[in-house]
């Protein structure tokens, strides 16, 4: 029988950089008993963003962000939507770029990434934010996998 599980939790952030989730992720589906399925990870914001990146070298991190700043950066002239500081139109442009939901298999209990992936929060806001993240954890409960029916 299929199961439909739903679970949030809250990321606090420094400021602009990454932050791994992927842990929060894999407890949720324990939790869940969802044994082969998916997960839907989804950030209620539209100045953060959902990241898959390589979890082991923080410097391919550290390039990303680079890259951002330069690709949308903060102070030009002809963006109008600053109300709320310098980064206001530049975060909610790069969270277009990027994602607010990531789908990742769920096999044998366990989130399928590949050896060096996480899941990350990507904020964009150089203040601090309360995050918020929405997990739905659909699949079965038991092992369907050829081997085990």
């Amino acid at each position: 029988m299929m199961r439909v599980y739903s679970a949030n939790f809250s990321v606090s952030t420094r400021g602009k950089g990454t932050y791994e989730i992927t842990d929060k992720v894999e407890s949720a589906i324990r939790e869940s008993g969802v044994i082969a399925g998916t997960v839907t990870v989804f950030v209620r914001h539209t100045s953060c963003s959902l990241i898959i990146m390589e979890n082991a070298d923080p410097t391919a991190r550290r390039d990303l962000e680079k890259f951002f700043e330069r690709l949308v950066p903060e102070d030009t002239p002809y963006f109008e939507h600053t109300a709320e500081g310098a980064d206001d139109s530049t975060s909610h442009i790069r969270s277009v770029l990027t994602r607010s939901t990531e789908v990742i298999p769920i096999a044998e209990g366990r989130l399928q990434l590949g050896t060096w992936q996480g899941i990350f929060l990507f904020e964009h806001r150089r203040a601090p934010h309360r995050r918020e993240v929405v997990l739905s954890i659909i699949g079965d409960p038991i092992d369907t996998s050829p081997d085990n029916r």
